[in-house]
């Protein structure tokens, strides 16, 4: 958790808490370890000038803006976004609605105008395939040239890869629609997890002697339906669980819900949020000849993600 306070600055406020600072420039959606390469530079940046740390980030995700009819399934959504970049060690972030005004800014009115005018920033660390501007024309190599013109330090970040496997948000999420969440975890660097306030549902997992928190996600969600082993976080507590994501083809197989049994467990959860964590896949969405058969998998189920959490010990995202 972070030890000290976390600024948001939103362009347009008026707000100067982290002008001065060395930028971490990047969508950042996941903040997976490369991401976390390139803000483990902007820190070692600033703290050899002397200055705050921050992300710069973009809302909503400019491929969002590009295509608005794309369901683009989104690692983490802004507020978690934002818990994540706190966990690690920035002093802020600075927060640019991606809209028409910022899509029309050429490179250098983006340097001239956000960088300098706006932020007055000491450094800009970027990763090495990042671009910026209108046309996506500012490079890694022009953003260099143009620090050094206006006078601010410039840091690129190398390709980050883990075990000869380049670490990026395309194959994580390519790893999560194919239920591989132990493989997304290493890209990531901590277990996958979605936020969400806990909704009623139909009462039938508290029938069968499993009740459930449930959670609507967002239709974008590109996670694998199945079951998995989860660790849950309530109120700074954390508590480990099975879940099913997906249609209920046993009974309904209606709208995609995320269905939480936690263990040892039996407080109120209705209309609060909590953190799932997806440590690891079980297996697939099945239907059963009745309902004594599904019971008898929903404790084999336990039964195995119990096992899987024990051997995962007490990972938890940094949030």
């Amino acid at each position: 958790m972070p030890t000290k306070s976390f600024l948001i600055v939103r362009a347009g406020a008026g707000d100067d808490s982290l002008c001065g600072a060395v930028v971490a420039i990047g969508n950042f959606d996941g903040v997976h370890r490369g991401h976390r390469a390139v803000i483990a530079a902007a820190l070692d940046r600033a703290s050899g000038l002397g200055r705050p740390a921050a992300a710069l980030t973009f809302e909503p995700h400019p491929r969002a803006f590009f295509n608005p009819g794309e369901k683009l399934f989104r690692l983490t959504d802004e507020p978690a976004k934002l818990r994540l970049l706190a966990s690690t060690g920035l002093d802020g972030a600075i927060v640019l609605t991606f809209d028409a005004a910022l899509a029309s800014l050429s490179a250098e009115e983006f340097v001239g105008r956000i960088l300098v005018e706006r932020f007055a920033v000491s450094g800009a660390v970027i990763g090495f395939n990042f671009h910026f501007g209108m046309s996506r024309a500012g490079s890694p190599d022009f953003l260099a040239a143009e620090g050094e013109k206006c006078g601010f330090a410039v840091d690129v970040v190398p390709p980050f890869e883990d075990n000869g496997r380049p670490v990026s948000s395309g194959p994580i999420r390519a790893a999560l629609a194919a239920g591989r969440v132990d493989e997304a975890a290493e890209f990531l660097g901590y277990p996958w997890f979605v936020t969400g306030e806990v909704i009623h549902g139909d009462k039938r997992g508290r029938e069968l002697g499993f009740p459930t928190a449930n959670l609507r996600l967002d239709a974008s969600c590109g996670l694998r339906h199945g079951i998995y082993a989860v660790r849950v976080g309530i109120s700074g507590r954390h508590y480990d669980g099975v879940a099913s994501f997906g249609r209920r083809p046993m009974f309904d197989t209606g709208a995609v819900l995320l269905e939480v049994f936690l263990f040892d467990f039996a407080e109120d959860l209705y209309g609060r949020s909590i953190d799932v964590a997806f440590i690891a896949w079980l297996r697939e969405e099945a239907s059963f000849a009745t309902a004594g058969d599904l019971v008898r998998q929903m404790h084999d189920d336990a039964r195995g993600a119990r096992a899987m959490l024990a051997r995962a010990g007490d990972v938890f995202p940094p949030v």
